[in-house]
């Protein structure tokens, strides 16, 4: 039906996974990712639910996201984790916000008193894994917010932000009080194109928790956000800096406009031209703006490190 060859095997291996099962089973189907946070917390609360469940009829398959992207869209999974019940092939209830164990078991017994559930044999060795392994979730462990915060930062600074962004929205429903995962998810909010909701975030936050170096990191970014112009006035800001180069205001102009829609490296050239013009201008506020650029990005990004070498060079020879 004009499937790819990948998709085409993504469609046989979800089959043999979970429609087959299903024609007489009721398949628990957990769309996951490794580094979702949540995930790892209801991952073995349905795996022990299901397990105790197997007598009857219940199996629990694994789909993950980042390697069945084709059958994550087919099913419009918006956010991870997100969980169904199969049965004949169809979803028969969204299990999603089923996240304790009571929870999950009064909702099971619910579709089991409507469906003509085959009983099955209690044997946890029948759950499918649709996508790779799912290390790291045996015993119900805890997840470990640093790394996943680490995981979420290293997607930032990969260019992902939409993706970036729901690994900090899910870390903010987990550990809603560390500096680290608010910062992350106003700045990948920012680098995302959803300013408004990053500024919701951040208004949102205490006194205490605005005053944290790493969360000031994030406002320098949604500051900077805040000078976004469309298109047009950007290009006239790029003509005018460059028809007048020792016009430091029309620099930093463009320079502020250009960092908010993206081209860093236009505007870091363009300040780092004005600091070797005038580094003194209105004090030293080319060096500021350059170096609130580098708080924005993350001190650990490449391309602060990049662009502070260059930086360094101009100032020290």
């Amino acid at each position: 039906m004009g499937l790819n060859l990948d998709e085409q095997k993504a469609v046989e291996r979800f089959r043999k996974q979970v429609v087959d099962p299903s024609q007489t089973k009721l398949v628990i189907v957990d769309f996951w990712a490794e580094w979702c946070g949540p995930c790892k917390a209801l991952t073995p609360v349905l795996e022990k639910v299901a397990g105790e469940y197997a007598d009857k009829g219940v199996v629990l398959a694994k789909v993950n996201v980042d390697e069945e992207k084709f059958i994550a869209s087919q099913f419009q999974v918006q956010s991870i984790p997100t969980v169904y019940a199969i049965f004949q092939g169809q979803p028969v209830a969204d299990l999603t916000p089923a996240r304790s164990e009571s929870q999950l078991k009064q909702a099971l017994d619910q579709i089991l008193e409507q469906l003509p559930v085959e009983p099955g044999q209690d044997d946890s060795s029948t759950d499918g894994m649709i996508g790779g392994q799912q290390g790291g979730q045996q015993g119900g462990q805890a997840p470990d917010i640093d790394q996943l915060v680490a995981m979420g930062e290293q997607v930032l600074a990969g260019g992902d932000a939409e993706r970036a962004a729901q690994v900090f929205m899910q870390l903010a429903q987990m550990a809603p009080d560390k500096a680290e995962v608010q910062s992350g998810l106003i700045r990948a909010l920012v680098a995302a194109g959803q300013t408004e909701n990053a500024r919701s975030v951040h208004d949102a936050l205490t006194p205490e928790m605005r005053d944290d170096p790493l969360v000031r990191q994030a406002q320098s970014a949604l500051e900077l956000a805040g000078t976004q112009v469309d298109r047009a006035e950007l290009d006239a800001l790029r003509a005018a800096a460059a028809e007048r180069p020792a016009d430091m205001e029309a620099q930093m102009a463009f320079a502020e406009a250009a960092f908010a829609a993206g081209e860093r490296d236009d505007a870091a050239a363009t300040l780092l031209r004005a600091i070797e013009t005038d580094a003194e201008w209105n004090e030293g506020a080319a060096k500021a703006k350059l170096l609130q650029m580098f708080e924005a990005v993350g001190l650990e990004d490449p391309w602060v490190a990049g662009q502070r070498r260059k930086l360094s060079l101009l100032l020290f020879g």
